[in-house]
This record gives structure tokens, sequence and C-alpha cells, in this order.
């Protein structure tokens, strides 16, 4: 993440395949924002406006973040199914290993940032996963071949397929598992 213009090359050079990304790198990190949001919502719980703390019953709470947690192996599918085919539209190339690889690393930061759900007064924080982005505007040439001129129109159809994934999700959730948020 603090070198990606380095990093991104020697990933290019790691061998692609979908189950040793999935099994020993998503499995890792996509588990620490459910985890977290479980912890929060079900242990911890939160403030209402009558200062009484609220808590989500376990079962949902349980649920809710498995649903979250296998969701994450369909986003990075899906996203790096989109820069995969969005690649020739913007110059690039064709290569769904590496899109894949460009998709999982570049969760990494929401990943990470989602251990500040755990703490209701900081979950405002897991804004830092917006980082993502830069790690696909450096990615792209690297893994995808995008021309330079091109990358910043590829990076963001990227960005926004994924925040409309993203969104899709969050109400998806919020209507399977409600909880009044304080």
């Amino acid at each position: 993440m603090l070198t990606p213009a380095t990093e991104w090359q020697k990933i290019e050079q790691e061998p692609g395949g979908i189950a040793p990304l999935f099994l020993g790198y998503v499995a890792i990190l996509a588990a620490i924002p459910p985890i977290a949001d479980f912890l929060c919502l079900a242990v911890i719980g939160e403030i209402d406006a009558n200062g009484t703390t609220v808590r989500m019953p376990i079962v949902t709470a349980l649920l809710s973040a498995l649903f979250d947690y296998v969701l994450s192996f369909v986003v990075v599918y899906v996203l790096g199914y989109i820069v995969d085919m969005l690649a020739r539209r913007f110059g690039g190339e064709n290569d769904f290993s590496n899109a894949l690889k460009l998709a999982a690393y570049a969760m990494t930061p929401y990943w990470l940032a989602g251990i500040f759900l755990l703490i209701p007064g900081l979950r405002f924080l897991a804004m830092f996963g917006f980082y993502g982005a830069y790690l696909v505007w450096t990615g792209l040439p690297e893994l995808m071949k995008s021309p330079p001129d091109r990358t910043l129109g590829y990076t963001a159809a990227v960005v926004a397929c994924a925040f409309a994934i993203y969104l899709a999700l969050v109400i998806a959730g919020h209507t399977l598992f409600p909880f009044p948020r304080p």
C-alpha cells in the first residue's frame, strides 16, 4: 500500500489463479470488517439519541457478518471481471488473472480500515478505504497495460462500478438485516 508503483510490478509476476488469491489473501483480510462490525453491533453496541446502548441480536449480527464476508469474495470477482471487461475500451490488455489481482489488492485499504467499525465513534474512519481508488489508478498501467492518457478515465469507470456495487450491497444488507441506527 505504501509503495504501489514498485509493488504492482512484483504483483504482476506472481502466479495467477482464483484459489491462491482468495484463500491466501482475500479470506484473511476480508474478515476484518465483518468481525469488527459484528463485535460493535452485537457486543459493544451503539448509543442512540436517548443515551441508551442499542445492540443488534447476536444471530442477526452473525448472519449480517457472514453475508458481508461472503459478498467480499463476490465483489472481488465481479470487480475483477469489470476491470478485465473494460481493459480494451481504455486501451489496455485483457488479462483476467491480473484484473483479479488488481481488484483484490485494491480492496486492501477498505478491509484494513474495517477495523474502525469496531468502535462506534471511529466508524467514520473507514473512509480511509477510499485509498483503494489510488491503488487502482497506479495498478491499471502495470497490470492491465493501460496507456497513461487513458488511465484516469479507466480508474473513474472502475471506481464508479465499485461504488455502485458497494451501494447495492449496503442497501441489500440493511434490507435483510435492519437495525435502528442512532
